[in-house]
């Protein structure tokens, strides 16, 4: 398939106008989209290690690359936070909660979840698929929670999402990021967060992004490495 008709299919199923206004989205160079293309790799993020100058094959990231890459490489950003069944949605599936509105009506970033479990079911679930979660303001864990908030990537860095969550009576906003202000001010409201961290957070939707490219019928791989080691 050539360059041209994938990216075509891409801004199609998720388009670039949906990116907030100054998030780096597409390619961050020309590249000869008339050559052929048989193989797709996802990354969250790109290093130079990475660039290999692979013959035909596209790479798409999740962040824009730090630097101009020698293979075509494609970001797809915001506008797969914020589309519907994009990256919100695939962090809300894996887990087993259901989405029922935006989380940040202006820019449709984040989702508010429906739940009807008990925290500590939410918790093993959490703990079945985050291994680094942490959290602020701790709940019983027979409270039955009904209304969570799910942001994936960045959100518990924003100050304004966490008043936001206490303004829309959540009683918990999970997301990436937590920094000692936002905890302090979580703490200061009342609001539960939990921080799964920003890499993990996101990782549900690039196997999410595959699935919603699979109609290309292309070798497609998910390339998740984590930029960040635990000290051992």
């Amino acid at each position: 398939m050539k360059l041209k008709e994938i990216i075509e299919f891409l801004d199609e199923k998720i388009p670039k106008s949906l990116a907030l206004e100054s998030d780096e989205v597409g390619f961050k160079k020309d590249y000869d989209l008339n050559q052929d293309i048989n193989e797709i790799k996802i990354y969250m993020d790109l290093l130079p290690e990475d660039d290999l100058t692979y013959e035909n094959t596209l790479i798409i990231t999740h962040h824009h690359p730090l630097f101009i890459p020698k293979t075509p490489t494609y970001t797809i950003h915001s506008n797969w936070d914020i589309i519907d069944g994009g990256a919100n949605e695939a962090l809300a599936d894996i887990l087993n909660l259901k989405v029922i509105d935006y989380f940040d009506d202006s820019t449709k970033i984040g989702r508010i979840c429906k739940s009807n479990q008990t925290f500590i079911e939410l918790k093993r679930t959490i703990l079945d698929n985050f291994r680094n979660a942490r959290i602020v303001n701790n709940l019983d864990d027979e409270k039955i929670i009904k209304n969570i908030g799910v942001i994936s990537g960045f959100g518990l860095k924003n100050p304004e999402f966490i008043k936001l969550a206490k303004n829309k009576d959540l009683d918990i906003l999970i997301s990436g990021d937590l920094t000692q202000q936002t905890a302090i001010l979580a703490k200061n409201l009342e609001i539960t967060v939990i921080d799964l961290n920003h890499h993990e957070s996101e990782v549900p939707g690039l196997y999410a992004l595959k699935d919603t490219l699979s109609e290309l019928n292309i070798n497609m791989k998910v390339i998740n490495k984590k930029p960040i080691e635990q000290l051992k």
